[in-house]
């Protein structure tokens, strides 16, 4: 190879071959890739965090179950206490985790967008129940609308590293709560072909929300076989106890086909113990708990252990989502879920701080990056959740993207190979070659595959930024925003489908 035919292939070849898209295979960074490597716990440290748990079930149990919940669950071994509270003999709760569902699929509307949770899997989403949303140009909060949610899916439909949708925030313009659960399903299934979670909000309303679902799939079967939609639901209310109307919630989803998120948020130090390692305890036990009661209605349903403790700041007892302990306290139960080798989840990436700032960027990437490498298989909040969770930011959703990207980067690691320690290359190169590596045929075949490079984070020099115009993140964040909102959604419903919904329910989109 001569010196000459590298150096013809420079500028020019390296810009058409970052053009050039790349199969999904031999993209640097794309969902499901494999973390695990960052271990907080050791293995000992599992082993007792496990028998705490267990301990914690069988001793002190979970009070306020709906009746349905304890026929069901007593049925299957666990024991009604005079005292109103439910407990779990160890032999049970053994029996149902080697009965768990494992290695489940989340699908998506589009195949392509389905979501294979097993190992240490990683995907990154949305989530939450954010009420307000950031106005990046005012740094006002205004209430969050429907349109807002609908706007928030289009987005994420559209960014490769955004890989779920579960509703980060709360139509609340629909003061009816029925309505706004119906409308919240109907925004998100119309803005997005990927997986989408949802809450809801009573149990009478999960036969019209199974409807919708049923009428958006095609009918009952098809939507059976291929659930776009999963219950996010919070059945306990931490400490130890179940959300009675939530557990029944729970049981009309899994009778109705859709896969559900056992979440447990209990704070630490307020509503958990402030022990890092004690709240990841409660929060097993209560999952576990959950597990049981998933089982007792329907053995192998699809479940995902949402082990999801959040962190307090002990001066106030405020929420601290963004600090180094909650990265801590959630890379820790990513290990407890490969522990037990259960689809888990739970939250990473959101920020205390109220802007798309500075504060937010080391918030967001330090969980985000520390949840990936632990191979946590869902990811959730990982971008545009802002004030502790009260706020949403759909410029910072875009810039999510490529934080996550770079997490994502990290989460891959280094492939160690005959070809990739590069002895011939460096041969090549200090023996009679151009001594340096920027026109070779290892960097140009590597430019797309190994590098991940922003889309909006600005990598020029200070003479070439000001040549541009002093370029903002957020600013470009907002105009891409808008570009995106100016088309139509790829998502849309097919007009019979759509016309049937809004013919039997009321629609406000």
């Amino acid at each position: 190879m001569t010196t000459t035919a590298r150096r013809a292939g420079g500028r020019s070849a390296r810009k058409a071959a970052r053009a050039a898209a790349l199969p999904d295979h031999m993209r640097p960074v794309r969902p499901g890739m494999s973390g695990g490597t960052y271990q907080p716990l050791t293995a000992e440290g599992m082993d007792r965090i496990h028998a705490a748990a267990l301990d914690a079930l069988e001793q002190i149990g979970l009070s306020e179950a709906p009746q349905s919940g304890i026929d069901a669950m007593c049925a299957i071994g666990a024991q009604l206490g005079d005292d109103g509270r439910i407990r779990f003999p160890r032999a049970l709760v053994e029996d149902v985790l080697a009965a768990a569902a494992r290695g489940i699929t989340l699908c998506g509307r589009d195949p392509a967008h389905d979501l294979h949770l097993s190992g240490h899997k990683v995907h990154y989403g949305t989530a939450g129940a954010a009420v307000h949303v950031v106005d990046v140009e005012t740094h006002e909060y205004r209430d969050s609308t429907l349109q807002d949610l609908h706007d928030a899916a289009r987005i994420v439909d559209t960014l490769d590293n955004i890989h779920f949708l579960q509703r980060p925030m709360v139509a609340r313009d629909i003061l009816d709560n029925r309505e706004m659960d119906l409308n919240t399903v109907y925004a998100c299934v119309s803005g997005t072909t990927k997986h989408i979670g949802t809450s809801i909000t009573e149990p009478a309303f999960v036969p019209d929300i199974l409807e919708m679902l049923y009428t958006m799939a095609g009918g009952e079967d098809a939507f059976r076989a291929r659930p776009f939609v999963s219950n996010s639901n919070c059945f306990v209310v931490p400490p130890m106890k179940f959300a009675t109307e939530s557990c029944e919630v729970m049981e009309g989803c899994i009778r109705g086909g859709m896969p559900v998120l056992l979440l447990s948020a209990g704070q630490a130090g307020a509503t958990a113990p402030a022990s890092i390692a004690g709240a990841i305890v409660q929060a097993v036990a209560e999952c576990l708990a959950g597990l049981v009661y998933v089982h007792a209605i329907s053995p192998g349903h699809p479940a995902i252990f949402g082990t999801w403790p959040f962190v307090s700041d002990l001066r106030t007892g405020a929420m601290s989502i963004g600090s180094g302990e909650q990265a801590l306290l959630t890379a820790g139960c990513a290990q407890m879920h490969r522990y037990y080798d259960l689809p888990g989840g739970a939250a990473a990436g959101a920020a205390d701080s109220k802007l798309p700032d500075m504060q937010a960027g080391w918030e967001q990437a330090t969980s985000n990056v520390m949840a990936g490498l632990a191979g946590l298989n869902m990811v959730y909040e990982a971008a545009g959740m802002h004030a502790s969770l009260l706020g949403f930011c759909l410029e910072s959703l875009i810039i999510g993207d490529d934080l996550i990207g770079q997490a994502l980067r990290c989460v891959r690691g280094i492939e160690v190979t005959e070809d990739s320690v590069s002895v011939d290359v460096i041969r090549q190169t200090c023996m009679g070659g151009p001594g340096h590596f920027l026109g070779s045929d290892q960097t140009l075949s590597l430019m797309q595959t190994d590098y991940i490079y922003p889309a909006l984070g600005d990598r020029t020099s200070p003479k070439e930024w000001v040549e541009k115009g002093r370029p903002n993140l957020v600013a470009g964040a907002k105009a891409r925003k808008e570009q995106i909102l100016s088309q139509p959604s790829a998502a849309r419903l097919p007009p019979d489908i759509d016309a049937a919904l809004r013919a039997r329910f009321a629609i406000h989109l």
